[in-house]
């Protein structure tokens, strides 16, 4: 009797016959294997490559694979991958020996993953055309994004490194060395590299050591790493550890800094720092995600000290910039540029295209780079050096930088035991900048403020003033030039040097005694300085020094674009002097070489006039020469009054000073 096989017997039979095929398979493919190697896949792996890239891949020797899951190594002999044609170098990479890890998962999901890559006497070259295609994406236009391959980490000896980008003026080349016998001791050798070569048209050197295997995108392995570098004049020296080499997702180093100009580094960092002298600082270098931070800081600038940190946030509109600095000392000459005045022009005028020496500052505003970033900067200074010796101290001042317009508020500064309260504004989105600034100054000593006045010292006058001015320009100079508003000083009660005031009375008698007795101080009743400003000319509405000997009233004007001094002052006497050429006292010529002169025809006829009668009779001969004055002491509000009276030069405002 037949009998039907049962369904469990035909699957047996099916599931034996398989095992038999696939065994049968296996022992095939081993045997081919063991006859012919892994060689037979050179072929069809450059034939996908040329397909998929349009580029020449070429293995030479032989070629080993280990299996194992999740990942397949490969092994090579001589490799190379052509370039592109619009490229300058034949290979993008040509290696004697090649070790690669293959991600099995990624690459059933189409994604060419190497976790890592080991070259031998390699050369890599990677290249940014004009119009943007990069050499290392894989698709035929070389500019897809994601056609690329990821390497997780990758292990070079003996290699050649080279990077081009015709558009950022950049041409790079390394040298890479374990400095090991044998790959066996190039997995824990230090790495030695150098390199040179421009980066946005800067020269660039380069020398260091790192981990033997470069960790591109582990997260979580830092990589120790040591160098020296220069970019063009400025210089780099730094110690410590990078997670993530592609991304910089970390950094944690101690890095020095020095270069001649803070703002040399605009085309490194893309970032707008002021003009400053020779430089150099010494810190901590941190970074993780979007903050850049540069703390615990200490160096020099010029001449002055510096310490604090500088933080950066990237990811914005643009990169967002905090700092807190401290100072010790603090040389303003360190500032100059800052303020638009040129390197060493506070000891020396610069020489203007006519060849008159300039004492405001004429250096142009770099405004295009202030839309670079947004700055909030505090800085601090206890003491201020100035060539011309003024008594500042305790600088205190908040810098803030938002859209191009540019604050510093407070600006504030201690001036001779007083203060000055400023605050600034310039606007750089509009040409030429539109400036505002507003200046307070309180109880300054002029004891301390001209300290190298004969028995001076002892003054207790206190100045007080301020002033408002709104200008257009690109330098403080054009400011100022441009400017409008007001200014206003009064001095209440001190006591001055009598000899200087009988000098500026030209009393001759009361010279000679304080000569041979000595100096004295004399009461300072009031002084007051009222000046309108209008286009850059400043006209005085009143200006007035009484003191308890002399009384001078002034007139005339000062033009901030010109640089030029015109201002008159008559001295009137309060007691009789036997013997006085008095005239009225002219301070003319520019803000560098002013000049002081009396009325040379006024005290000839005084001096002729005495002669003549000498002739007569000797005694006749002080008749002209003495100086009765006015008798007594007038009221400072009446003398403010009465200069307001004295004729102005035509057009001058006639603006009321506020008490």
């Amino acid at each position: 009797m037949r009998t039907t096989p049962t369904f469990l017997t035909s699957l047996m039979r099916f599931l034996l016959g398989l095992a038999a095929a696939l065994l049968a398979t296996l022992v095939l493919a081993a045997v081919f294997i063991a006859f012919f190697g892994w060689n037979w896949l050179r072929a069809p792996l450059e034939r996908v490559v040329l397909q998929k890239t349009g580029r020449e891949l070429a293995i030479h020797g032989d070629l080993t694979v280990k299996f194992g899951w999740p990942q397949v190594r490969l092994r090579g002999a001589t490799l190379t991958f052509a370039n592109p044609a619009w490229t300058q170098e034949r290979y993008m990479v040509a290696a004697t020996s090649v070790e690669v890890a293959v991600d099995v998962p990624q690459l059933l999901q189409r994604h060419l993953t190497f976790p890592e890559v080991r070259l031998q006497q390699a050369t890599v070259f990677l290249e940014t055309s004009a119009d943007g295609r990069k050499n290392w994406l894989l698709d035929l236009a070389q500019q897809d994004e994601n056609a690329r391959i990821r390497i997780g980490r990758i292990a070079l000896d003996r290699a050649q490194l080279g990077y081009d980008d015709v558009a950022r003026k950049t041409r790079l080349r390394a040298t890479l060395s374990t400095g090991a016998d044998g790959a066996e001791h190039s997995a824990t050798a230090d790495l030695q590299f150098t390199a040179n070569g421009r980066y946005k048209g800067l020269e660039v050197k380069a020398q260091g050591s790192g981990g033997p295997v470069l960790a591109l995108r582990d997260t979580t392995l830092p990589y120790p790493l040591k160098f020296e570098a220069s970019a063009g004049r400025t210089q780099v020296k730094a110690d410590g550890t990078l997670t993530g080499l592609l991304a910089l997702d970390a950094i944690d180093m101690r890095m020095t800094l020095r270069g001649d100009n803070l703002e040399q580094l605009y085309p490194l960092l893309g970032i707008a720092f002021p003009a400053t002298r020779p430089y150099l600082t010494e810190g901590h270098l941190l970074h993780a995600g979007s903050t850049w931070r540069y703390e615990q800081f200490t160096g020099r600038i010029g001449t002055s000290d510096i310490a604090g940190f500088v933080q950066v946030v990237t990811g914005g509109k643009r990169p967002a910039l905090t700092a807190g600095l401290t100072s010790r000392v603090l040389a303003l000459e360190d500032l100059g540029s800052v303020i638009g005045a040129r390197p060493g022009s506070a000891a020396r005028a610069a020489a203007s295209p006519v060849g008159r020496a300039r004492v405001l500052p004429d250096l142009p505003f770099k405004t295009d780079r202030w839309d670079s970033v947004d700055a909030e900067v505090d800085l601090s200074a206890k003491s201020l050096r100035h060539a011309k010796a003024l008594p500042l101290e305790n600088l205190v001042t908040h810098l803030s930088l938002r859209d191009a317009v540019l604050t510093l508020d407070p600006l504030n500064f201690g001036l001779a035991g007083g203060q000055l309260d400023t605050r600034v504004t310039l606007d750089g989105r509009s040409q030429p900048i539109q400036a505002h600034a507003q200046v307070r100054a309180r109880k300054v000593l002029l004891s301390r403020l001209f300290p190298t006045v004969n028995l001076n010292r002892n003054s207790i006058g206190q100045v007080n003033g301020q002033f408002d001015l709104t200008g257009k320009g690109d330098s403080v100079g054009s400011l100022l030039a441009s400017s409008n508003g007001k200014l206003g000083l009064v001095v209440a009660g001190g006591e001055v040097s009598k000899l200087m005031m009988e000098k500026i009375g030209l009393h001759l008698w009361e010279i000679l005694s304080l000569n041979l007795t000595g100096d004295r101080l004399v009461k300072l009743r009031c002084a007051v300085a009222d000046f309108d400003v209008k286009q850059g000319r400043m006209t005085a509405s009143a200006l007035v020094f009484d003191t308890q000997v002399t009384t001078l009233i002034g007139t005339g004007t000062i033009d901030l674009g010109h640089e030029t001094l015109d201002l008159t002052l008559n001295p009137r006497t309060k007691k009789t002097s036997p013997l006085a050429l008095t005239s009225p006292i002219y301070i003319r010529g520019s803000f560098a070489r002013p000049t002081t002169e009396v009325d040379k025809g006024r005290v000839a006829l005084r001096a002729i006039g005495a002669v003549g009668l000498g002739l007569i009779n000797p005694l006749l001969a002080l008749i002209p020469l003495i100086d009765a004055g006015p008798g007594e002491d007038s009221d400072c509000g009446e003398l403010v009054r009465e200069a307001r009276a004295l004729p102005h030069p035509p057009g001058a405002p006639g603006k009321v000073l506020k008490k």
